[in-house]
C-alpha cells in the first residue's frame, strides 16, 4: 500500500521511508520487506531507536519531516488506505478466540481517507498546508516522558539487551516491567510477545495477550484519533 502511494507522490517531492521495529533484526523483517519489494528505503530498527526518539507507541505510525529536516507532524496513526481487515469475513471454521479477535479488530477506529487526503495536501502545498504544524504545535503534541515512561524505556532496552545476549528468561521480567509502567505502549508489548520461544503463549508467560489488553481499553482507544 505504501509502495502505491509512493509511486503517486514521489514525482511531486515526497519520499516514503518505512522502518521495521524489530529486535529480531533482518532475520525477522527481511522476508516481509522482500515480499513487498519496495522502491522506497525500507529500514530495520533492531534497537527500537526510532520509537525511543520519536515516541512511537503503536504501529503503523507516520511522522512527517519536511525538506529542512523539521518534523511537521509527530507520530500518529498512519494507514495508506482502508485496511482489509476491517471488512474481512470471519471464516466459519474460526476458533472462538480467533473469531473474538477479528470482531474486536473490526471496531478499531481508522480514518485512512482523511489521513491520506491531508498527506496529499501537504505534498501539494508544503508549508502552506494547514496540516503542516508549526514547531510550537509539534512540541505541544510531543509530550515529555514521565518518570514511569522513562523507567519503562530503560526496562525495555535492558530486556532487549538480555534477549540478544541469550538470556531470554531474564529478559521477560524487564519486558513485563516496561508494559506495566507504560501500558499504552503497544510497541513494548508486541515486541515482547514476538520474542517468546516457539510454542510459548503470551497468556502463559505474561498473563495477557493482544485481545485481552484490547478488551481492557476498548478497541476504540487502541489508536489515538488523528487531530487535523
Amino acid at each position: 500500500m505504501w509502495q502505491a502511494l509512493r509511486q503517486e507522490l514521489f514525482p511531486r517531492g515526497l519520499e516514503i521511508v518505512t522502518v521495521a521495529l524489530d529486535t529480531g533484526g533482518s532475520d525477522a523483517a527481511r522476508a516481509w520487506i522482500e515480499k513487498a519489494n519496495p522502491e522506497h528505503p525500507a529500514l530495520i530498527d533492531q534497537a527500537h531507536r526510532l520509537d525511543e526518539l520519536f515516541g512511537v507507541v503503536n504501529v503503523p505510525s507516520g511522522i512527517w519531516i519536511d525538506e529542512a529536516g523539521m518534523i511537521v507532524r509527530p507520530p500518529e496513526t498512519a494507514y495508506p488506505r482502508r485496511p482489509a481487515f476491517l471488512d474481512r469475513e470471519i471464516p466459519a471454521d474460526a476458533s472462538p478466540r480467533t473469531r473474538d479477535a477479528m470482531l474486536e479488530t473490526k471496531k478499531l477506529q481508522i480514518d485512512a481517507d482523511a489521513y491520506i487526503a491531508a498527506l496529499r495536501d501537504w505534498v501539494a502545498r508544503g508549508a502552506l498546508s494547514r496540516y503542516a504544524l508549526a514547531p510550537a504545535d509539534v512540541i505541544a503534541r510531543s509530550r515529555p516522558r514521565s518518570l514511569d515512561e522513562a523507567t519503562a524505556a530503560a526496562h525495555f532496552e535492558l530486556g532487549q539487551h538480555l534477549h540478544r545476549g541469550g538470556f531470554g528468561e531474564r529478559a521477560i521480567e524487564h519486558f513485563r516491567a516496561a508494559a506495566d509502567l507504560q501500558p499504552d505502549n503497544w510497541t513494548y508489548k508486541r515486541q515482547a510477545w514476538n520474542l517468546l520461544p516457539k510454542g510459548a503463549s503470551s497468556l502463559d508467560v505474561y498473563g495477557t495477550d493482544w485481545l485481552t489488553d484490547l478488551r481492557k481499553i476498548g478497541a476504540e482507544n487502541y489508536y489515538s484519533a488523528v487531530k487535523f
